[in-house]
């Protein structure tokens, strides 16, 4: 019997964990959809993708995700956090691609830091021989594909969340 692996990825972004909260929990689907599918591929198709470069070779894979968000969560250090229970399914070849079930949170670092993490375990596809080639070599394309998932979204949200000046922070201003 395989048992379920776990991974942790996370990222940062540099923005108040209000804004980052308020946007996830409006739209989480269409965040992880627009931050992780070009523009042209957003055209033909609805859903997040899921993206590893392996030397050369990208491997990439359409996933369904369902979403529920679980409220009244706190951060490691005991403040408002927010937590989205993660489902995916590959939509292509079930059997090749793992599914996942986690959880994304965001918490607040700072003022103006947020820190977007995935806590999530899937099982091998294959049975025993996929936990054998997941032991060599799928565990790691696992861990960096959910790496640039968690990437692609704090990227989305540093580029589409304003930025709140703080105190401290100095503007120039023209002045004609």
């Amino acid at each position: 019997m395989t048992k379920r692996h776990e991974l942790r990825c996370y990222d940062y972004v540099n923005r108040p964990y209000e804004l980052v909260s308020d946007a996830l929990s409006a739209n989480a689907l269409g965040i992880f959809e627009r931050a992780t599918r070009s523009a042209a591929a957003r055209i033909n198709d609805l859903g997040a993708e899921l993206r590893v470069r392996v030397g050369a070779l990208e491997i990439a894979t359409d996933v369904d995700i369902a979403v529920a968000a679980v409220p009244g969560q706190r951060s490691p250090d005991d403040k408002p956090a927010t937590r989205l229970d993660l489902t995916w399914r590959p939509r292509r070849r079930p059997g090749m691609f793992p599914e996942m079930t986690g959880s994304l949170w965001a918490y607040a670092l700072g003022p103006r830091e947020t820190q977007i993490e995935l806590v999530g375990t899937y099982d091998p596809p294959l049975g025993l021989l996929g936990d054998a080639i997941d032991a060599i070599a799928m565990h790691r394309i696992a861990e960096a594909s959910v790496q640039r998932f968690v990437s692609d979204i704090a990227t989305y949200l540093r580029s589409e969340l304003p930025v709140q000046p703080g105190p401290g922070d100095t503007f120039l201003v023209a002045v004609e």
